[in-house]
């Protein structure tokens, strides 16, 4: 009987917070996806097959507020991208000198100049890492992990480099 009415107190209290925090108008900044870029029209320079260039060219396109232009001279400011790699080390072995663990990362190195060529974002490095479990039994459910993680890493590299964009002075 005392533990019910603990969780419920609990329970209460935290419905509480959370109307008192939406009532008064608390956002965390950006978390509505609207960013106001400094920009009106952005080249990518991403090639036409990068999954990454794909969804950052989705996710630009969804702001409503920057159009992505295909040449580069048509464009207010360039994303250039200076280097994109991947790579997987060993993390951790077992007793017997296997693999138990890899380090996944996924780093990127871009910089943002204007239509003159002046740069208006030096170039920038964003790094991502996860872990993966590794076992021997289950070889092709680890490549699947590994390619989600990947896919998340990527995600949330082009939620970096958004709100990087949208944080440039002109």
């Amino acid at each position: 009987m005392r533990a019910s009415s603990l969780f419920m107190t609990r329970a209460l209290g935290a419905l509480l917070l959370a109307t008192v925090l939406a009532a008064c108008g608390f956002q965390l900044r950006g978390s509505n996806g609207s960013y106001n870029m400094p920009f009106q029209s952005i080249h990518l320079a991403f090639g036409e097959t990068s999954p990454l260039g794909n969804e950052l060219k989705r996710n630009l396109r969804a702001l409503d507020t920057v159009r992505v232009v295909n040449k580069p001279e048509e464009a207010q400011a360039r994303f250039e991208v200076v280097s994109e790699a991947r790579n997987k080390a060993i993390l951790s072995l077992n007793n017997l000198g296997r693999v138990r663990e890899y380090l996944l990362g996924y780093t990127l190195v871009f910089q943002v100049r204007d239509a003159s060529g002046q740069l208006l974002l030096g170039p920038t490095e964003i790094t991502l890492h996860r872990n993966l479990t590794f076992s021997e039994n289950e070889v092709l459910a680890k490549e699947g992990e590994e390619a989600l993680l990947y896919r998340d890493m990527q995600s949330d590299l082009v939620q970096q480099i958004i709100r990087r964009l949208a944080a440039i002075k002109t």
